[in-house]
């Protein structure tokens, strides 16, 4: 192995601690007859890397192609960049040396280890070759990572030499892409010393726009913008807004179960980082994805003015918002600023017409999304249709007069006709039945 890294081009910047570096230098070590005991610890720290990673992105079967895998769907390099955006370009010269690199992975791929085992005493890699995962809930684990890995892992393992490699991914990036965005759906930032950083939400709720009961136009209005921005045509920046436990989060989060395979990938922010959305456009406007950024309750308090750096990225700043870009935002507020009778007392008369420079001022935000979808409550006569449908749903066997007057003396108690208290009112019955 330690022969085999020094060919790579392209792939090259895999960094000093990577585990593949780390286990070159221990092969080459041993070959120089290097002492055994220290060698076997240096490869069990390498092999307990490993295991947390595949602890984590979920690998399974064979963790040594899963990692070599996961580290060709990472890599950020000129090629992967260049594939991103056009895929491999028939007859470029850069293939050439991305040949010779998938020449090395294919290598890699089905590297002996039985010498280095030999050497040490051990069989760690065997067993790694040949790994039974033990089952575990998928929210211990990015179920994302875990899928694509070990569908291409799969494929490039059957792979009979580099070109054929090459070919598998290439397509893979030209679908996907490479790195974070590609292997993850929804994404939070923070600020570290060596810049932005985005993390994976690794197990985003799975919930779909059917699973929403009621609300059938604004679905329909929401998709069909979400749908003209995937479809490169002119979209706008959407505001959900109306009553508490609606479905406005919910609607919005199931877009990316919607539309992932499609190339859309969802960032939330909070509101004390709005100051950040500047430096997150930079780093998203160049990738070849579809971004919403989210921001779930959107409100702000007379004092806070935050909502300036949100003014200026939607419109109205100097740098134009890239079209791989969009805001989606929920709230409970209308016009997502607080207003007070104070903001009145600046009152210009014109005609019938009052008009207030603080309230236009506060108001200009809540012009600046395009859409806005209004989520109302539902009514008694909704509320219980979204009350049996699920508990329908959940297997949940009652009579439907009985589960009307439950559902009712529930909603007196825990915050009114919605479907965040449908919810609630039928996980408490199936609470009972369990």
């Amino acid at each position: 192995m330690n022969r085999i890294l020094p060919h790579l081009i392209l792939y090259s910047g895999l960094g000093e601690d990577s585990i593949l570096v780390r286990l070159a230098e221990i092969i080459r070590d041993c070959k120089n007859g290097g002492a055994k005991e220290p060698l076997l610890q240096r490869t069990y720290a390498q092999v307990k890397r490993l295991l947390d990673l595949s602890t984590v992105c979920g690998f399974d079967e064979n963790l040594w192609q899963c990692y070599l895998t996961w580290v060709l769907m990472t890599n950020d390099n000129s090629f992967t960049r260049t594939c991103e955006r056009v895929g491999a370009t028939e007859g470029g010269s850069v293939n050439r040396f991305a040949e010779n690199d998938f020449a090395v992975f294919h290598q890699l791929f089905h590297y002996d280890f039985s010498d280095l085992e030999q050497y040490l005493l051990t069989d760690c890699f065997s067993i790694l070759t040949d790994y039974r995962a033990i089952p575990k809930r998928e929210r211990t684990y990015n179920r994302d990572v875990s899928a694509q890995v070990r569908t291409l892992r799969g494929a490039l393992a059957a792979a009979e030499n580099g070109h054929e490699m090459f070919r598998l991914v290439t397509d893979y990036y030209r679908q996907y892409g490479y790195g974070v965005f590609a292997m993850n759906r929804a994404f939070r930032i923070r600020r570290a010393a060596a810049g932005l950083e985005f993390l994976p939400i690794s197990n985003v709720d799975g919930v779909r726009l059917e699973d929403l009961l009621g609300y059938e136009g604004q679905k329909a209005e929401l998709r069909r913008n979400t749908e003209a921005f995937l479809a490169g045509r002119h979209a706008n920046n959407v505001l959900l807004y109306g009553d508490a436990g609606t479905g406005k989060s919910t609607s919005v989060k199931a877009l990316i179960n919607e539309y992932y395979d499609r190339g859309l990938r969802m960032i939330e922010i909070y509101k004390h980082q709005f100051g950040e959305l500047s430096h997150i456009l930079g780093e998203i406007k160049n990738r070849n994805y579809r971004f919403i950024i989210f921001i779930d309750d959107l409100s702000f308090e007379e004092n806070e003015v935050e909502y300036k750096f949100l003014k200026a990225v939607i419109e109205g700043g100097v740098e134009t918002r890239p079209e791989n870009v969009l805001i989606y935002a929920t709230s409970n507020r209308r016009h997502l600023i607080r207003e007070t009778w104070n903001d009145r007392q600046d009152m210009e008369h014109h005609g019938d017409i009052h008009r207030s420079d603080t309230m236009e001022e506060k108001l200009s935000l809540a012009a600046r999304f395009g859409v806005t979808i209004n989520y109302n409550a539902p009514s008694p006569k909704e509320f219980q249709a979204i009350v049996k449908a699920l508990a329908e749903r959940q297997g949940i066997r009652m009579d439907e007069e009985e589960l009307r007057v439950k559902a009712n003396a529930w909603e007196v108690r825990h915050g009114g006709f919605s479907g965040r208290t449908a919810q609630q009112f039928v996980h408490y019955l199936e609470g009972l039945a369990e």
